[in-house]
């Protein structure tokens, strides 16, 4: 659980490490927003993905369902700063079909925890598949870092690509292609 106390000492003891003064009058709030902003951020760690993947219905339907270009945002746990970009995610039912707001939902799990993003691909696409029991799951999360963006090589707009794929959409080179032109006509 997050300790809001702790976060608050630790954000005041880093503004008097970088030399600012913590108590004066911009920075007096500082520990406590930060630690408000922290307890959002990091929501997904006491969450489960599969939870909010149970809300389905039975459909006769056995072919592909894509979400694409869907906006997120987490945290890199190398630098503790943002990356964010789109999810494009894609499952074969198997007779048994999710709202497209409860896949979205589960991303929301994921990308709210310090993460990285190849982890977070991995993590995104067995939810889908154990989740919905696909006969295929793919994902494609293509991010845009700050900590190469703003420090280290600072080269804004730099795309980090992954792609996870199970299932059918691993074994039929003809259904990831497919997959994979559906993502590039976003």
């Amino acid at each position: 659980m997050l300790q809001t106390h702790t976060i608050e000492d630790a954000v005041e003891r880093l503004l008097s490490a970088v030399g600012e003064d913590p108590t004066r009058e911009g920075l007096r709030a500082t520990p406590r927003r930060v630690a408000e902003m922290y307890r959002e951020l990091f929501r997904g760690l006491h969450e489960d993905p599969l939870e909010v993947l149970t809300t389905g219905f039975a459909e006769d339907h056995h072919d592909p369902v894509m979400l694409r270009n869907i906006p997120f945002y987490s945290i890199c746990e190398h630098h503790f700063i943002p990356f964010f970009g789109t999810a494009h995610l894609a499952y074969i039912p198997t007779g048994w079909v999710v709202g497209a707001s409860q896949m979205v939902r589960a991303l929301e799990v994921l990308t709210h925890r310090p993460q990285l993003q190849e982890r977070l691909t991995r993590q995104m696409a067995d939810a889908l598949h154990r989740g919905l029991q696909a006969d295929g799951v793919a994902v494609v999360i293509s991010a845009e870092h700050l900590c190469m963006s703003m420090r280290g090589v600072q080269k804004p707009g730099t795309q980090v690509v992954t792609v996870a794929t199970r299932g059918d959409f691993r074994n039929s080179g003809f259904t990831r292609q497919e997959f994979l032109q559906m993502v590039r006509q976003g």
